[in-house]
């Protein structure tokens, strides 16, 4: 599928090359997935996926025992595109963002796919990384979210070239950063707003999530806020009535807390930190929060985002009449630490049928979700874009005992499906 909502970048031409694949668990209906699984190219590059296990698993060890917290991607940036230069693509770099990158010539259409995965893990500096193995269970901080992801994207560059694929478009793989927590998704904002593929870039593909099969088609869009609440401070005993940030806070908070939003579009919020004052015998002079805003649907997340902010300057006005003003009064600074738009790729969006249909065709049942990733940024672009799974059974994801199993059997079928989903996209000639 080479395609965007309406115009295609390419020219100005709105092309859909829609070609997916089928596997082999099942007969496709579509026949163009039964053309392109029944190809030579297919069947040599399934039979080399499964001699390149080995060098799967030693690739998944490796890059998760190099640590990657947040905005200290670094040495796995570094790594990874050593890795994709050895794996032969061209153009093989690292934008001013941090993200790593290389092509995969096609057959000279202008468009262009885009694969990334995420370098970050949600893990701060100190975190132990190492791997501890038992039989096919492979378990470290990160190794799934999204290190996994990571040699996924390697496995299949040599996938490619094992069955001597080409493609319409050009392929662009990607090790992002800033996928994870505060990263705010900075990588892909990056490579799509400024980044020198952003006018080239008509389809996008994340690898992230477990489930082979689920199918992320929409994004949770989230506002995220550090709230600093500031006053003239003093004694608790003998500047008392005067006015208190930690007062208007509180109120702020309680008042928050009575919004009421819908289940579906899911809504939700959060406080999720707290912060300041210096004793219990001093009123405090800066007081904080960090607040989270989710929703499915943009006119909800935008419903409580106003909401909140009206709530902190109800109660900042509140507070200043309450209390003593003489010394100071009481100050709110709303500063915005991160926001993910929400979006959508249509259901009957090439890039989703195609996605879809490579499902099937493998046996599996595809099912579509909400979620917020790296595809949040191209959807609400108008980027045709889906978040698929990397495969393996695996749990516990963003914590210490996270797992990912490399049963041979399951690590092979994660790769031909991977494969399957990049090709039809990709287009064949």
């Amino acid at each position: 599928m080479i395609s965007r909502h309406g115009a295609g970048r390419a020219g100005g031409v709105l092309v859909c090359v829609v070609l997916a694949l089928a596997g082999p668990a099942a007969q496709s209906t579509d026949p163009l997935v039964t053309r392109i699984l029944g190809s030579a190219q297919f069947k040599n590059a399934r039979a080399f996926i499964r001699t390149d296990h080995d060098r799967f698993v030693r690739e998944l060890i490796a890059l998760t025992e190099i640590p990657a917290p947040p905005f200290k991607e670094q040495r796995r940036a570094d790594a990874f595109l050593q890795a994709l230069r050895d794996a032969g693509l061209s153009s093989v770099e690292m934008d001013a963002e941090g993200n790593v990158m290389g092509v995969r010539k096609g057959a000279g259409h202008p468009a262009m796919l885009a694969l990334v995965a995420h370098l970050d893990t949600v893990f701060p500096e100190g975190t132990d990384v190492t791997v501890k193995r038992a039989g096919t269970r492979l378990a470290a901080p990160g190794i799934g979210d999204n290190t996994r992801g990571l040699a996924l994207v390697l496995a299949l560059v040599r996938a490619l070239d094992a069955g001597k694929f080409q493609t319409s478009a050009d392929i662009l793989f990607v090790g992002n950063v800033g996928e994870e927590g505060e990263g705010d998704l900075r990588g892909v904002k990056y490579l799509l707003r400024h980044g020198q593929y952003k006018d080239r870039i008509t389809a996008f593909l994340a690898i992230d999530g477990g489930a082979q099969g689920h199918i992320t088609r929409a994004a949770v869009g989230s506002k995220r806020y550090r709230v600093a609440f500031k006053g003239p401070g003093g004694h608790s005993y003998g500047a008392f009535g005067l006015v208190n940030p930690a007062y208007a806070m509180a109120a702020a908070i309680a008042r928050f807390s009575d919004i009421q939003v819908p289940a579906t579009p899911k809504t939700t919020y959060n406080i999720g930190a707290v912060r300041g004052g210096t004793s219990v015998n001093s009123i405090p002079s800066s007081v904080s929060m960090d607040v989270d805003i989710r929703s499915e649907s943009c006119a909800e997340l935008k419903g409580v985002d106003d909401a909140f902010l009206a709530i902190v300057k109800g109660a900042v006005e509140d507070e200043n009449r309450a209390r003593s003003t003489r010394e100071g009064r009481i100050t709110a600074d709303p500063e915005v630490i991160g926001e993910r738009p929400c979006g959508e790729t249509p259901m009957q969006s090439p890039i989703v049928r195609t996605t879809a249909a490579v499902v099937r065709a493998f046996g599996l049942t595809p099912s579509f979700g909400t979620s917020s990733t790296d595809a949040n940024i191209p959807m609400s672009m108008g980027i045709p874009a889906v978040t698929i799974g990397r495969g393996g059974p695996g749990d516990r994801s963003h914590s210490p005992d996270e797992w990912t199993d490399v049963d041979p059997k399951g690590v092979a079928q994660s790769v031909e499906v991977a494969l399957a989903i990049v090709v039809a996209n990709a287009g064949m000639p």
